[in-house]
């Protein structure tokens, strides 16, 4: 499998450092370094203040690494100017928000197709494409409706077809679960690991023990770095979830009860 994703020694720092006996900056990420291949569904796991949501929005674009290197689709996005991070994003980068962000005046179809408009597809490729998505996430029978018309599963699966219809390198979630029920939960996981089995790569960024359990691999992130990591395999979705269990249990105390 290609390399689609390799984040190298990322390193982020807020604040600046000040003068006489102290500093005023914050280390949110020291030092982070994988990579992801085509086709993974991978989840990155951390309590609040981990780093896990500044190493998202580092390698979604939308913030800058105080130093370390990201490339995504084989492009290096820490050295690209705004203009060009704007179209790159734009493009080659789908995103999956907690609130799924849709255009309240549009209705699910028409925010689907938005996604194509803004990228300049073809007026008579549009449908075709929105069908496609639509059909693949089950969203087909509310493609005429409002968002106001539909569930908050509905919603977020609606959101998922916006993220991966423009057919991008990676689509990147965060916490794609967090405003939903039980119920709508387990539809969306099972949504997007359908989408992973038909080759949709997949990072997602959770503090949900359950949602990680559905991906291949997950990344535990603790002060800035990466804690552990654990790979599915052949295991069950239950036997992960209890190893994703088991290593969330251990981040709780020190970290050399785990190294």
């Amino acid at each position: 499998m290609e390399t689609v994703l390799q984040v190298h020694n990322v390193q982020k720092y807020y604040g600046s450092k000040g003068r006489g006996m102290g500093t005023a900056m914050t280390k949110a990420l020291d030092g982070v370094s994988f990579d992801v291949r085509t086709g993974e569904f991978i989840a990155i796991m951390g309590t609040s203040g981990s780093g896990k949501s500044t190493l998202l929005n580092c390698i979604s674009t939308i913030d800058r690494p105080t130093s370390g290197q990201i490339v995504v689709d084989g492009r290096d996005v820490t050295g690209m100017r705004q203009k060009d991070l704007s179209r790159f994003r734009r493009e080659r980068l789908g995103f999956v928000f907690q609130d799924s962000n849709l255009l309240d005046t549009l209705t699910g179809e028409e925010n689907i197709a938005l996604a194509l408009t803004i990228n300049r597809v073809s007026p008579k490729e549009i449908p075709g494409r929105v069908e496609q998505v639509a059909a693949m996430l089950d969203v087909a029978d509310v493609l005429k409706k409002y968002p106001y018309q539909m569930s908050g599963g509905q919603r977020q699966r609606i959101a998922c077809a916006r993220a991966i219809v423009t057919r991008p390198a990676i689509v990147l979630a965060d916490e794609p679960t967090g405003a939903l029920d039980s119920k709508n939960s387990r539809l969306l996981l099972g949504s997007l690991a359908d989408l992973n089995r038909q080759g949709a790569t997949i990072l997602m960024v959770t503090h949900d023990s359950y949602a990680a359990s559905w991906s291949g691999r997950v990344l535990f992130i603790k002060d800035g770095r990466i804690f552990n990591e654990l790979s599915r395999g052949d295991e069950s979705r239950q036997q992960f979830f209890q190893k994703i269990m088991d290593v969330v249990s251990f981040m709780g105390g020190e970290a050399a009860d785990v190294r």
